[in-house]
This record gives structure tokens, sequence and C-alpha cells, in this order.
């Protein structure tokens, strides 16, 4: 990748970033819009939210325990997991929400988490794989992995697949279990090279961010196909929540952070509205039974192009399988 490639990546993640918030001022511009959607109650249910501490994460944990499920942060710092959890359990008064330790950057960790939720023998109706970071500096996962490629996709990569048996085992013909992916407009400008997934040549983190949200809709999609000829209940669905005012921009450039700084209140939505297309995606009714949708301000809407590429969907799903050491038959 040359200094010019450099250059063009980071251009068209903004350009995409600019092109997104303006259309979501238009949306805020009209009549009755933001809205705080309202929906059914979910009678303890249980979800999994990874990030759930802060920002998008946290005010997905809250609404979903709010509805009366039992919800579990996935998250890799304990001392501010215990808080939230406190927190939420006052503000929402459901006992039903704890913490379990899970660093998306390691597989060993991963493997201990889903090992330590199984053994609680409890269903599993919702997983928002909501975690990520963001043009982060280049580093490495603890499995030598780029760390937007691996925390972002094959983190949840490996938690999904581990988790699927469970999901499938608590879904039921009228009420499917769900698995939210969080993906962004950056998808639009994303490229996967598969002859440098880890972006080791000439490190971009625009272009590193982009294919990591490109990935993961390439992955919901294959698995949402996977799941239907199985006949499995279970859905897989991708939100993008939109520009949202959150700590994750701490690397954005300049330019970017005054926007952030001065016009926020007006072009960014809290974290509490970025939310709102997750929990849509995790317990409206609209959406029981209906998969391989990308969802944006809690509406269905057109991915990238080259996301409906079913080889490329499988390819990706194949190398995926490798680089965590998961059988590609686990369906």
């Amino acid at each position: 990748m040359s200094l010019l490639s450099l250059l063009l990546s980071a251009v068209r993640v903004y350009y995409i970033g600019f092109c997104a918030l303006l259309q979501q001022l238009l949306r805020r511009l009209r009549p009755g819009c933001p809205f705080k959607p309202d929906f059914p109650q979910q009678n303890g249910n249980v979800a999994i939210v990874t990030g759930g501490t802060r920002g998008i994460g946290y005010h997905t944990v809250k609404y979903l325990a709010r509805l009366g499920m039992h919800v579990i942060i996935a998250g890799n710092n304990e001392r501010e997991g215990q808080e939230t959890v406190m927190k939420i359990k006052e503000e929402t008064l459901n006992a039903k929400v704890e913490f379990l330790y899970c660093d998306l950057a390691s597989m060993k960790s991963i493997h201990q988490f889903v090992h330590t939720f199984k053994a609680k023998n409890c269903p599993l109706h919702v997983l928002i794989n909501n975690a990520g970071v963001l043009l982060v500096p280049e580093r490495k996962t603890k499995d030598g992995f780029e760390e937007h490629f691996g925390v972002n996709y094959l983190g949840h990569f490996l938690l999904t697949n581990l988790l699927l048996e469970t999901l499938k085992q608590s879904g039921t013909q009228s009420h499917n279990a769900r698995i939210v992916n969080l993906s962004s407009a950056t998808h639009f400008v994303g490229e996967l090279h598969f002859n440098d997934l880890q972006s080791s040549r000439l490190y971009s983190p625009h272009g590193a961010y982009a294919q990591s949200k490109l990935a993961i809709v390439l992955f919901s999609y294959w698995l949402q196909h996977l799941l239907t000829v199985e006949g499995s209940h279970v859905t897989v669905n991708v939100a993008d929540p939109g520009i949202v005012n959150t700590s994750l921009y701490k690397h954005v450039s300049c330019p970017g952070k005054l926007v952030k700084w001065t016009l926020g209140w007006l072009l960014l939505k809290t974290p509490e509205e970025g939310s709102y297309t997750s929990v849509y995606a995790a317990v409206s009714p609209e959406l029981e039974g209906v998969g391989g949708c990308y969802l944006l301000h809690e509406q269905r809407t057109k991915s990238l192009d080259v996301s409906y590429d079913e080889k490329l969907q499988r390819r990706l799903w194949t190398e995926s399988c490798k680089l965590v050491g998961i059988h590609d038959t686990v369906l």
C-alpha cells in the first residue's frame, strides 16, 4: 500500500462519515425525530452484550434490563464491569444483570468466557456483538491479529460460533434467538485484502477499521444463510448505530475532533440514541423470524453491493475459521 493509498483510505472514511452525518442531521430535523422506541417486556430472556460497560453498549444493556431481560455484560475490565452492573441494577431495579470477563483480543479469554457462561446452564436468546475499537495505532491482539480485524471481527466471529449451539437450543419457531452484529457506514468504503487481512503492509487505521466493518456484514449474511439452510430458529442482523458521540473517537483526526466538540450536540447521536437500533434488532416483534438485514435508524436498508456476494462471504468464512482454529463444519 502506497502513501497515496493511505491518504485515499482516510479520505474515503471521512467522506462516508460526512455523508452519514448529513443524512443523520436531515433525519433529526424531521418532525417527531428523534424518538425513543417502545418494545414489549422480555420476561427474563437472556442476552449477552459485548462491550456493555460504556457508550452504546451501556445504554443497550440498560434498555434490555428495563425490558426485564437477564443481561450478561461481556467486557475486559472487571472493576468497570462490576460498577456498571451496580449502576444498572439501581437504575432499572432489575437484579438479573451481571458481568463476565471476556477479552476479545484473546481467543483463550473468549473460550474461557463461553465455558463460564455455559456452566450456568441457562439459555441464550440474544447475542449483541457490540464491542469495538476505532482508528487505533498499529498493534496486535494477543494472538497476533491486527487489532481492528482481531477485536471488531474475529473475536466476535469466534464468540458467536462458540455460542451457536446454545442459541439454536434456545430459539423456537415462535420466538427465534437473535444475533446482532454492529457495523457502521464505513463498511461502504471497506475492502477485503485476503493477501493481507492483518494490514501488515503500510498500515492504515482507516482502511483496517473499514475492512473490519465490511467483514462483519459479510459474516452476518453468510451465517444467516447457513442457519436458514439448516432450519435453525436463529436470526442474524447487522445494526448500524449511526454516528454516535462516544469515547471511541479519541483517535480521530483533529478536524473530526473539532466537529465533535463544536457541533456534536447537533450532528451526533447520543449513546442512548445510538443503542436504539441494537435494541430494535434484539427485541422488536417486527423482526421476529427475519434475518440477513442491514438496519440503520431502526429501519432496513441496503448495504454495500459486494456484501451480498455469496462467494466472498463463503471465502471470508472459510478463512476466518482457519484463523480462529475452528472447523468449517461448525453448523
